[in-house]
């Protein structure tokens, strides 16, 4: 029984081998024909080639927000352009509302949030489509503070905490974000 295996396995491999000298003793002119690449392959590449720019889009929104976020703080500005930029509703007006209240209050921000942000899902199928981010947040150094004195207003200290935010793709191919993050202590 082996021996006839063997014998089948030798028969095609040697009918690949002499397809192959025959195939290569042309003259030149003739078209060689090669397979197509699995369209699948193709596909999946291209799918995982966009969840990188999906990825890569939405962390750098969420890098802009936290960085427009800052900076309108700092200067007590609920209308700072940069915002809208990184932010859409319902986000963007609790944004706005909290550095409003914090300058009628004589309050600033001041220092820096420290993050470590990483994609925990991409979904490019919904619409529109989001991707999920998951932050460690560390706003130890990151104070409202009186804007006269600098004194820290009491009851204000940052922590460190885990967030979760989600940006979303917009028609206009900009991503932005409009929830509120998530966060557990």
């Amino acid at each position: 029984m082996r021996v006839r295996q063997l014998g089948r396995a030798a028969n095609c491999l040697l009918a690949v081998v002499v397809a192959v000298p025959v195939a290569a003793c042309g003259s030149g002119r003739e078209v060689v024909e090669r397979p197509a690449p699995a369209r699948k392959t193709e596909q999946r590449a291209d799918r995982d080639a966009e969840a990188r720019a999906a990825e890569k889009a939405a962390l750098d929104a969420y890098s802009g927000y936290l960085a427009a976020s800052r900076t309108a703080s700092r200067r007590s500005d609920p209308r700072a352009p940069e915002l809208s930029r990184f932010l859409a509703d319902p986000l963007l007006t609790r944004v706005r509302l909290s550095i409003r209240e914090a300058k009628e209050h004589g309050a600033m921000r001041t220092g820096r949030r420290l993050s470590n942000p990483t994609v925990t899902s991409v979904s490019l199928d919904t619409v529109p489509a989001t991707v999920e981010i998951q932050d460690c947040l560390d706003a130890t150094g990151y104070r409202l503070v009186y804007a006269k004195d600098k004194r820290v207003v009491p009851g204000s200290g940052g922590g460190r905490h885990l967030a979760t935010a989600t940006a979303t793709r917009y028609s206009d191919g900009r991503w932005s974000r409009c929830s509120r993050p998530r966060s557990s202590r």
